[in-house]
């Protein structure tokens, strides 16, 4: 059973909602498996507690 884990900045329910068929739907489709498989583990990650380029996302 895969599991993917994809951790982002906060999103929209409905966003997160089109990534957990999307990203499933992918899986599907390349492994041959049913969708009752694949698990998608969402990891919100706030602003302020993330970092590109040497500055936190909360900054730019």
């Amino acid at each position: 059973m895969p599991i993917v884990t994809i951790q982002q900045g906060p999103r929209d329910i409905e966003l997160k909602r089109e990534l957990v068929a999307r990203v499933t739907d992918a899986f599907v489709d390349s492994l041959k498996i049913p969708a009752e498989a694949v698990q998608v583990w969402i990891h919100e990650v706030p602003a302020d507690s993330w970092g590109v380029a040497g500055k936190l996302t909360a900054d730019k």
